[in-house]
C-alpha cells in the first residue's frame, strides 16, 4: 500500500504594485503596511515591484519578441507572481499613467496578466481613490485578471484621525484590520483560481 505524503502548503506569491512614483504616496504606505501584515498571514508573501524604471510604452522599443530590459525584467516578476495587489491612488477620476503604462507593457503579447488574481486598494482625499478602482477592474476584463469584489478598500487620508504617521507609515488601526481582511480574501480567491486552473 502506497503511503500518502502529507502536502505542505504553497505560498501565494503577490507582486504589489504602486500607481504613484511619488516616494511619500500614501498608496506605497498602504502597501508596506500589507507587506507587514502579509508577514502574520500563512501562506502569503508580498514583493513591492517598482514601476519607475519603465520607459513609456512605445512599441518601437520591441524587437524581435524582446523588450527593453527593464521591460524584460517587470514581465518576468509579474509572471513569477501568483496575484497582485495594486495600490492605485486616483487622478482625474482614474488610474495613473504610470500604472497605466506598467499595464500596458505587461500585456504584450504574450500577456503575463492572464488568470491570475488581484486587490485594489487605495488611499486619497474624497473618495479615497475609489474611482480609479473601478477602471483598473474594467481594464482587468480584457486582459482576463480576476479582482476580488469584496472587501473593498478606500482610504479618504484627510479625515481625522490621521490614517499615516510622519513616515508615511499606516497607523489606523481600522484600516488595518480591513487591509488584512483584504488579503486575506486575496489569499483565498489565489488559491481557488490556481485549482481550478
Amino acid at each position: 500500500m502506497a503511503s500518502v505524503l502529507p502536502t505542505t502548503p504553497s505560498t501565494i506569491n503577490v507582486a504589489a504594485l504602486c500607481g504613484s512614483l511619488r516616494k511619500g504616496s500614501y498608496n506605497r504606505g498602504l502597501i508596506r503596511s500589507a507587506m507587514e501584515l502579509s508577514k502574520g498571514i500563512n501562506g502569503l508573501k508580498i514583493e513591492y515591484i517598482d514601476i519607475a524604471p519603465l520607459p513609456m510604452l512605445n512599441t518601437d522599443l520591441e524587437g524581435e519578441g524582446t523588450f527593453p530590459a527593464a521591460v524584460e525584467a517587470f514581465r518576468q516578476k509579474i509572471k513569477e507572481a501568483d496575484s497582485f495587489l495594486f495600490a492605485s491612488p486616483e487622478y482625474n477620476y482614474s488610474v495613473t499613467a504610470p500604472l497605466k503604462n506598467a499595464i500596458d507593457w505587461a500585456s504584450r503579447p504574450p500577456n503575463v496578466w492572464a488568470d491570475k488574481a488581484g486587490a485594489i486598494v487605495s488611499a486619497g482625499g474624497g473618495f479615497g481613490g475609489g474611482r480609479s478602482q473601478y477602471h483598473l477592474r474594467q481594464i482587468g476584463v480584457y486582459l482576463d485578471l480576476h479582482f476580488i469584489n469584496k472587501p473593498e478598500f478606500f482610504l479618504n487620508v484627510f479625515q481625522s484621525p490621521a490614517k499615516f504617521d510622519g513616515d508615511g507609515t499606516l497607523i489606523d488601526e481600522s484600516a488595518k484590520e480591513q487591509l488584512k481582511r483584504v488579503l486575506i480574501s486575496l489569499l483565498a480567491f489565489s488559491e481557488r483560481l490556481s485549482h481550478d486552473c
